[in-house]
């Protein structure tokens, strides 16, 4: 049923629960994940004129791997992964990417914010399900016990 499962990633707890359940979804289709990470040009230091090789460069430099995880998920279960990296305002690159690459269903995580605080706050997820034609599959935070 799913071929190619995206599962973007800003290196939240949400984001560790859906790439999990993702890679659970492509092991039982025999699916391949792409593990998708925007860097998010409203952002400091990211700009407009950046592209994936300085994204990339900076993002190394800071030590900071946001497809790590998902990469070693994927191995683990013996799933096929593709990693990239886009420049962009997240939902739009998300959205652009599943058309992009025949993305048949996306799994994203979401905090569980309701209200006013989602409102606020926005949220990328809620933007995606309203403007792509794919399933889109929403996991939760996972919650670790502390109650706050």
């Amino acid at each position: 049923m799913y071929e190619r499962v995206l599962v973007p990633t800003d290196g939240s707890d949400a984001a560790a629960a859906a790439a999990d359940h993702a890679v659970g979804i492509a092991r039982a289709e025999g699916a391949t994940i792409h593990a998708l990470y925007v860097a998010d040009v409203r952002m400091s230091p990211i700009s407009t004129g950046m592209g994936r090789e300085a994204v990339c460069d900076l993002l190394e430099r800071s030590d900071e791997q946001p497809l790590e995880a998902i990469r070693t998920l994927a191995a683990a279960a013996d799933v096929p992964v593709v990693e990239a990296v886009r420049v962009g305002v997240p939902h739009a690159a998300i959205g652009a990417y599943v058309g992009d690459n025949d993305i048949d269903l996306v799994v994203m995580g979401t905090h569980g914010r309701t209200g006013l605080r989602r409102g606020l706050l926005g949220s990328v997820t809620e933007r995606v399900l309203r403007s792509v034609d794919v399933p889109v599959v929403t996991v939760r935070e996972r919650d670790d016990g502390s109650g706050g």
